[in-house]
């Protein structure tokens, strides 16, 4: 796992006021989906990378604990910098 870019200060913010997980960004870093956006890329966990994460944690007995986490986004600047972080509530569309 690599390891996770540091934030801006707005990053910083939403990371705390979003209660996001440090575990879930590095997870989201990894194994996520990058789609360019304005400027910055969305990465996010598609449907492929969620079940790679469910047989690594332990099934979905193990999953129950982080289900809230799994439609998390970030935004990820070019100088790889977190610029915020979030989560879906609709589908991040492609193309």
């Amino acid at each position: 796992m690599q390891m996770t870019p540091e934030r801006t200060r707005h990053g910083e913010v939403q990371h705390q006021r979003r209660a996001t997980l440090g575990l879930f960004e590095g997870l989201i870093l990894d194994h996520g989906t990058r789609v360019r956006s304005h400027g910055a890329d969305i990465v996010f966990l598609d449907k492929a990378a969620k079940k790679w994460i469910c047989n690594e944690l332990g099934g979905k007995r193990g999953m129950r604990l982080f289900d809230r986490y799994l439609d998390s986004y970030l935004v990820v600047s070019d100088d790889n910098r977190i610029i915020t972080t979030g989560r879906r509530t609709t589908r991040v569309k492609r193309g």
